[in-house]
């Protein structure tokens, strides 16, 4: 195959768009479907097959089938949402009792340990801190890819998503890792829902192209002063974060 037509395959990129654009969120499911097996082991072969930072692989899988488990997850969920408001965050928080809806459910964690794998002097040095600091990033970075793999592969086999993050706290860990059996030394990073939903899902907003792109050097057009990033979320993330991208003003 020449060199031309090797890099220009573009019924594949096609085919690939195709998953990625009808890739939709939704925080309701209908709980009456059952996942075969074989579309868990499908969706995870994907995700086994991600990128990671010196090919450490730094993850693992919890497949939740149990209604009772799901459940507790979502009570904490709930609580965590009412804590926030609590706070005043402001946060248009999502009903996280529609975790206990998904029939896919799966949580995935990764063990810290593996930072050890990535460029760190291990000294206790401060240039070894900045070091350590990028390793974290390193590791999440490897874990989100193999989530992203994840949920491709649910949304090419026909299934809308759920990506649930921001489970860091303590709390959280307190909470799920023994209702799991995941060993004190791993960390619940992200779980991640899917199945049919239980009504149809919408397009969310997108930037545009030009918006997030340059050449060769940043486009200073695209930047945004802390004032316009506060403006931002006051004005427009409630919106975009859940509403149709044809209602966005």
């Amino acid at each position: 195959m020449e060199a031309a037509a090797r890099y220009d395959q573009r019924a594949r990129y096609d085919a690939l768009m195709d998953v990625v654009r009808t890739r939709m969120t939704t925080r309701q499911f209908d709980p009456s479907y059952v996942v075969p097996r074989a579309h868990y082991e499908l969706i995870l072969e994907a995700a086994r097959h991600a990128p990671s930072g010196a090919n450490a692989q730094p993850w693992h899988f919890v497949v939740v089938t149990e209604a009772a488990t799901k459940k507790t997850i979502a009570d904490y969920f709930v609580e965590e949402a009412r804590n926030r408001a609590k706070l005043h965050m402001k946060f248009p928080t999502p009903n996280y009792r529609g975790l206990e809806t998904a029939p896919g459910f799966i949580v995935i964690a990764s063990d810290f340990r593996w930072t050890r794998a990535f460029p760190v002097l291990n000294d206790g040095s401060a240039l070894d801190r900045q070091y350590q600091e990028n390793a974290e990033r390193i590791l999440l970075q490897s874990v989100a890819a193999a989530t992203m793999s994840a949920h491709l592969a649910a949304a090419a086999l026909g299934y809308n998503v759920w990506w649930v993050t921001a489970i860091g706290q303590e709390n959280a860990q307190n909470a799920m890792k023994p209702l799991l059996g995941i060993p004190d030394e791993l960390a619940v990073i992200d779980i991640f829902c899917f199945g049919p939903p239980a009504k149809p899902p919408y397009k969310r907003w997108k930037k545009t192209l030009p918006e997030i792109m340059s050449w060769d050097r940043f486009n200073a057009a695209n930047y945004m002063t802390t004032a316009q990033i506060e403006d931002w979320v006051r004005e427009k993330r409630h919106q975009v974060m859940y509403r149709d991208e044809t209602k966005v003003d």
